[in-house]
């Protein structure tokens, strides 16, 4: 078929009408992916670090006038757990709400993020962001590919079908205790370790693949572990478990963004940190009540156990950190100093 020579002319004016096009009409728009691990549900009703990336998308989209856009992808359904954090430093994904020791196989600062016995409140974890420690860890993970969005610690328990309140109490056990250096304490104290992600925690504790579980007190509620366990340690008040589990960002699709959206991304990240700490204490309580109506026998630390705990920590995961480079030991001198 012959093409009229008008319509070419035609076809070459309309061109530079297309090209000409505001570039702000498309390049500003995007539509960011946050992944994690845990429970779907509403902003309403559900696990709170759903619920707080579902507030943070909405408050983003509002922010930026619907420049900026997020969907939610919870319970691993865009990717496994253990790859998001790999998947962020390559650009791979857009965010992550994501236990950050869950990086120490590839980033061995990471592991200080659930370092049993360094934080032991929720008021020592929240100093962290200002402080030295917490700018030594931004910039680690900054030249990594990983910012930090929205800082958020939670306590955790022991769900068990035995109880294990004391060190002497985890003697000849099978546990999941979610970071290697929380494994080398329970293993110090005599008891086996499995390594898995905490959404795997119920299938192991359900085929006898382990008889306790330490996760914060939001999995243990979320993942139903009071259907299995006799025993709850409960993290209310004071433990030896506290995980840094903060809404992470690839760097390389931050710093591709206007000002104005990062701006926004980095406003509302800081703004959903009281909703996320408010989140994990009503956690901390409302697992006791779980745990107690399902028939389980709650018990909480006292300070001379909690220091037990502690005791053990310096001399085993405390000691192995610090030698692993020198990164490590200046990350965990500066944690030591915020009380």
């Amino acid at each position: 078929m012959l093409i009229s020579r008008r319509s070419v002319l035609r076809a070459g004016l309309a061109a530079p009408a297309i090209l000409s096009l505001p570039r702000g009409s498309f390049a500003q728009q995007k539509a960011l992916k946050i992944s994690h691990q845990f429970p779907g549900g509403t902003m309403e009703q559900g696990d709170f670090r759903d619920r707080m990336c579902r507030k943070f998308a909405a408050e983003l989209e509002k922010r930026t006038k619907g420049e900026l856009t997020a969907q939610v992808y919870p319970g691993s359904s865009l990717m496994k757990t253990n790859a998001q954090f790999s998947a962020m430093r390559k650009g791979a994904l857009d965010m992550s709400l994501y236990p950050l020791s869950y990086a120490g196989g590839e980033v061995a600062e990471t592991n200080i993020g659930l370092m049993p016995g360094l934080v032991t409140s929720y008021e020592q974890g929240a100093a962290w962001k200002t402080s030295p420690v917490g700018k030594k860890l931004s910039d680690i993970l900054a030249d990594k590919g990983i910012m930090i969005i929205t800082w958020i610690w939670q306590s955790g328990g022991v769900a068990s079908k035995m109880p294990v309140i004391t060190p002497a109490d985890a003697k000849g056990i099978k546990i999941r205790g979610g970071s290697r250096e929380m494994d080398m304490v329970f293993k110090a104290a005599g008891a086996a370790t499995l390594n898995i992600p905490s959404n795997e925690s119920y299938a192991a504790m359900q085929t006898g693949a382990c008889d306790a579980v330490v996760t914060s007190s939001t999995s243990l509620i979320s993942f139903h572990l009071e259907e299995l366990a006799k025993n709850l340690t409960s993290g209310r008040g004071r433990f030896y478990w506290f995980m840094l589990e903060p809404l992470l960002m690839s760097k390389s699709i931050f710093d591709a963004l206007p000002k104005n959206q990062q701006d926004a991304i980095l406003a509302v990240g800081a703004e959903m940190e009281p909703f996320g700490t408010a989140g994990a204490k009503a956690d901390d309580e409302e697992v006791e009540k779980v745990f107690s109506k399902a028939g389980a026998t709650v018990k909480t630390l006292d300070d001379a156990t909690l220091e037990e705990w502690r005791k053990l920590s310096r001399e085993t995961a405390w000691k192995d950190f610090a030698a692993r480079n020198a990164s490590c030991a200046e990350l965990l001198k500066l944690a030591e100093s915020v009380a």
